[in-house]
């Protein structure tokens, strides 16, 4: 079994890790403010969304397809369970928080443009009590995502400086994973025994 994840699956993890962390912090921004910073956030919170949406699909596709590291021998199985459970939640709320968004400005018939001449199709048809529902929705998941992500960051955290088993590691990139066997060093070579000493030459009787 490998010890750390496919380099795709790594760099894909701390490229979406960046990018949900700059969701959040927009998405706290445009709660925040109705004044003119709140355009150019809902600017960037479009795109960024759809290429989380992208990469996810990316991701779960080569997740689907390679083997990861097994967890720790001496992990409890409800903790296992657990580490399961979460990780299928966040592939979830990756995928559904953008498509809820996409969902929601289609029904209230916004844009949704990514880029100066780029702008995806509606997904569902124009409604207003569809709209109404889909932003509650948006909403509260994001909410649940944040929560999920303090504790996903908490749990690596743990397993990184507390129980330092190699399970933030094998999502790294530097180093040797705390479950990779060290090197064996190469036997050196015996030195080969000298030849026996000649017997000293003796008198003709």
């Amino acid at each position: 079994m490998p010890s750390r994840f496919p380099l795709a699956l790594r760099l894909l993890h701390w490229t979406m890790a960046a990018l949900v962390l700059a969701m959040l912090f927009i998405g706290v921004g445009m709660v925040s403010t109705a004044g003119p910073a709140y355009p150019a956030l809902l600017a960037l919170h479009r795109p960024i969304g759809i290429a989380i949406l992208a990469l996810a699909c990316i991701r779960l596709a080569i997740r689907l397809t390679t083997k990861a590291p097994p967890l720790p021998a001496d992990l409890p199985r409800m903790q296992v369970l657990a580490a399961k459970g979460s990780h299928v939640l966040l592939y979830l709320a990756l995928l559904g928080m953008p498509l809820i968004g996409w969902a929601m400005l289609s029904a209230g018939g916004y844009p949704v443009r990514i880029a100066p001449g780029l702008v995806l199709p509606p997904i569902i048809p124009q409604d207003g009590l569809a709209f109404g529902l889909l932003r509650q929705a948006h909403g509260a998941i994001a909410f649940l995502f944040f929560a999920l992500i303090l504790g996903h960051l908490t749990v690596a955290l743990v397993h990184g400086f507390v129980r330092r088993d190699g399970v933030l590691a094998a999502m790294g990139f530097g180093g040797r994973t705390e479950t990779e066997a060290p090197e064996e060093p190469e036997p050196e070579p015996e030195p080969e025994p000298e030849p026996d000493a000649e017997p000293a030459p003796t008198a003709d009787p």
